[in-house]
């Protein structure tokens, strides 16, 4: 395969274009559809007309943006057989299934539910429309879900083995797929951050129409609703937060020491709460200093990582040379990590293994056959190190994740202030009065999705070069096909999402200054 390189990165520059576009619009989907749904419980248990047109309001904005996620989200699959079709292959088997039964979900339960919810309001029962709301928002979050346990599986494979006669991945256990940790952990994490998204945006939106003395009561009343989700939201992705950290910490060193700029651990390692890195510090040269200026919470992120504020937390440093003490993250026993040049080591006897073991069932040594199946899975937890070529490549984007990571715990503080404050000042009474605050919350609107971006930044770049945990690597999974096709269509995506997110800003934006339908005599 020629131009190698270029052709990873382009495509994985076409498929992050694509899932951060996507992003943009599947949060403010599965956190709209829970407000939607609890405003009709709110005009079901009370007959209260105004919470029946409040609702139609944002189910309007609703419909616009989960129409455009469709769109982009169904580009997302095809590329895992166009530019990713080696991954395909070799994963097929696992990473199906869970693709399968959220296609399943998206196009049968999703699409059921929300036409009955959009058109059945004179044609079905208050309690029948009431179920099919719920059971929209039930289905979005389903749906997320199966796409999550793919996520998570690539970031801790569990559940699966290594076939020698098909040289493919294959499924032992569906249950410790979709139960990993990782995954129930990325699936609570993942939603409530499109709770958080979706308040602010009810806010941002509600804060306008108070700013215009429109609508007033309307605003209040999402006002109000959207920061209580908002604030249940931010505390379950704060606690969820945590657990992702003492997950990363065991499973995904490296990452954990990007995020937070860390070449040399210690014990007693603190938490970064801002810092400014030195752009001339790499892994490959290590005597500059990694900050140029930082403020430091002492021992916080080894007590975030390991439970103790005595707990050793590796660095890049380390994480290359090997030698600390660290947890098996599939037996959870205490080992001493390998160094990366052991690693590839292994990775390319478990290659070796598999070649022999070919061999040998070609020849009928089923003796022989044995042995090398057997080594082969003795060493395949390192299995994707043996197409790692220098130690270098093992070192994700540090300022990229870094930056990422600092960003989004900020805003993450940030926007829980906000939803404290909106709901002090509500119930206070003089919400309606505090300009200062008005505008506030209507232009921390882009700072929601911010949040969320960075949120996928570090995730994903956080791993790399990895495309499966230590299994594969992204350029092994790549397809062979022209770089120059590649970019062209990287291009014509570009150029496509950008007119779709300009278009449904557009929509939504004509949306809200038309305002909620009045019925005659009805006023604010």
């Amino acid at each position: 395969m020629s131009d190698l390189f270029p052709l990873v990165d382009m495509s994985r520059a076409q498929f992050a274009l694509t899932a951060l576009y996507h992003w943009l619009f599947v949060p403010l989907t599965l956190g709209l559809s829970l407000i939607i749904a609890i405003m009709e419980t709110i005009y079901y248990r009370t007959g209260n007309e105004e919470w029946k047109r409040t609702e139609k309001f944002w189910m309007t904005l609703f419909g616009i943006n989960f129409a455009i996620g469709v769109a982009t989200g169904i580009i997302l699959e095809f590329q895992f057989g166009t530019n990713w079709s080696n991954y395909s292959w070799f994963v097929g088997d696992i990473f199906g299934a869970p693709l399968a039964i959220e296609g399943i979900m998206a196009f049968f339960m999703e699409s059921t539910f929300i036409a009955i919810m959009f058109f059945g309001w004179d044609k079905v029962g208050r309690r029948t429309h009431l179920a099919a709301t719920w059971l929209t928002c039930i289905g979005a979050s389903l749906s997320a879900l199966w796409i999550l346990v793919a996520n998570a599986w690539m970031q801790y494979p569990a559940g699966m083995y290594f076939n020698p006669d098909t040289v493919r991945n294959e499924m032992y256990s569906f249950a410790d797929v979709v139960f990993s940790p990782v995954a129930i952990n990325k699936f609570f994490h993942s939603v409530t951050s499109g709770w958080v998204l979706a308040s602010i945006f009810v806010l941002s939106v509600s804060a306008w129409y108070l700013i215009k003395k429109r609508e007033t009561e309307l605003a209040l009343r999402s006002s109000r609703l959207a920061a209580l989700v908002g604030l249940a939201g931010i505390c379950i992705v704060f606690y969820t937060g945590d657990g992702s950290a003492k997950q990363v910490a065991q499973k995904q060193p490296m990452k954990l020491a990007a995020m937070e700029g860390i070449y040399d651990g210690k014990r007693g390692q603190g938490l970064i709460a801002f810092g400014i890195l030195n752009p001339d510090k790499t892994f490959l040269n290590d005597s500059l200093p990694t900050f140029l200026f930082k403020i430091e919470i002492p021992r916080l992120l080894s007590y975030l990582a390991t439970g103790s504020s005595g707990g050793f937390v590796p660095g890049i440093n380390n994480i290359i040379e090997g030698g600390y003490k660290a947890r098996n993250p599939f037996t959870g026993d205490t080992v001493t990590a390998l160094s990366a040049a052991e690693r590839i080591k292994t990775g390319k006897i478990a290659v070796r293994a598999l070649r022999e073991y070919k061999k040998a069932v070609s020849e009928n040594d089923t003796a022989a056959a044995a042995a090398a199946a057997d080594r082969l899975q003795r060493n395949y937890n390192s299995f994707g190190y043996a197409y790692i070529t220098d130690t270098a490549q093992l070192v994700p984007s540090v300022p990229l994740v870094f930056y990422s990571f600092h960003i989004m715990f900020t805003l993450g503080i940030y926007l829980f202030i906000i939803f404290l404050s909106v709901l002090l000042f509500i119930y206070r009474r003089n919400y309606v009065r505090l300009k200062p605050l008005l505008y506030i919350v209507l232009f921390s609107l882009p700072l929601g999705y911010v949040c969320l971006e960075t949120g996928w930044i570090v995730a994903e770049v956080g791993r790399q070069p990895w495309v499966i945990q230590d299994i594969m690597p992204t350029y092994a999974a790549i397809s062979d096909i022209n770089v120059k096709s590649v970019t062209a269509t990287f291009w014509i995506f570009a150029i496509f999402f950008t007119v779709l997110l300009a278009a449904e800003a557009g929509i939504m934006l004509n949306q809200i200054k038309k305002g909620p339908a009045r019925k005659t005599g009805n006023h604010d």
